[in-house]
């Protein structure tokens, strides 16, 4: 409460109250979650998205050398964003490790065999797997690091593998690629090794330049792969075109600058908190561009996938005191 010097009634020492005005830190802290819960919408999106647009690419091309291509174009595109602002090389120790496993384990790994997989998989039941990534990683963090986790993150942990188990068994009984099914599945859970070894080592400034750096291992270790591995026959048309734009500067670049900058302004824990919302985004998606269906077992199942994540997020944030 503020008081200023002033006359009252004639006597030259009164005070009268003056309303307080707004304060500054809670406007600020306003804004601040007003802007991440936008970031949080902007990244589940387009996140989702990739799988769409990764569907149409291996319709056309091959997967491996399409993914290697567009990490070059997206690595190179980073770093002239990332030098443009003044940003540089030099990393901290723990930058460059998150760097080079996320390369690996999040571009070559978890993208790799889902593009790969996406040749005969729907992508809506591949970002139904991939979305599973946080319930695996409280999972690994509880069972192997003994992580304490609440009862409320025990039951999204249960209600999560719950709608997993219930779409898989839906899917194979209608006869899913079990090839393309092992493959997703193994992505999810190279992305989940990539999490939990990086955490917290997203901070230090330099984001667009680890962005685009960790673009460049990735479009290494897919190169050699496509060599190897793949014949490089291509159809070209419109669809493939746009679809390679797309998935090279939204989901690619802007989706993962987004994401870090997220982890940086609220925490790991939080900015997680909004992949409860991938599962209804990449199946919807999925439905309006490619037509897919969805049976009322996988509509049942996402919604029970999304109740586990939302609990084993909300269980892990720390409370407001």
């Amino acid at each position: 409460m503020n008081f200023r010097k002033g006359r009252h009634c004639g006597g030259p020492f009164a005070f009268r109250v003056m309303h307080p005005g707004p304060d500054p830190s809670i406007q600020a802290e306003t804004v601040l979650n007003i802007r991440a819960i936008g970031m949080g919408l902007l990244f589940a999106l387009m996140w989702s998205s990739a799988f769409t647009s990764a569907r149409i690419i291996v319709a056309y091309a091959p997967p491996m050398a399409s993914l290697s291509l567009r990490f070059l174009l997206s690595g190179i595109i980073g770093v002239a964003i990332a030098l443009a602002l003044g940003q540089t090389f030099k990393l901290t120790p723990a930058q460059w490790k998150a760097t080079i496993i996320f390369g690996v384990c999040q571009n070559a790994l978890y993208l790799g065999l889902n593009f790969v997989a996406m040749q005969t998989v729907e992508a809506s039941l591949a970002s139904i797997i991939a979305s599973s990534m946080p319930l695996m990683v409280a999972f690994a963090g509880w069972v192997i690091f003994r992580e304490r986790l609440p009862r409320l993150g025990l039951a999204g942990l249960v209600l999560g593998f719950l709608g997993v188990g219930l779409i898989m068994g839906a899917r194979l009984g209608a006869g899913v690629d079990l090839y393309g099914l092992t493959l997703c599945v193994l992505g999810a859970v190279a992305l989940t090794v990539a999490t939990l070894s990086v955490r917290g080592a997203s901070s230090g400034g330099n984001v667009m330049m680890i962005v685009g750096l960790q673009m460049f291992v990735g479009a290494a270790l897919l190169a050699v792969a496509s060599a190897a591995l793949e014949t490089i026959e291509i159809t070209w048309n419109w669809q493939l075109i746009v679809a390679f734009l797309y998935t090279t500067l939204i989901p690619g670049l802007a989706a993962t600058w987004v994401w870090f900058t997220l982890v940086n302004q609220i925490g790991a824990v939080k900015a997680a908190t909004f992949h409860f919302l991938n599962p209804f985004f990449g199946v919807a998606i999925a439905a309006l561009f490619l037509g897919e269906t969805l049976g009322l077992t996988d509509v049942v199942g996402v919604v029970i996938i999304a109740a586990g994540i939302l609990a084993v997020q909300l269980s892990r944030q720390k409370p407001v005191v």
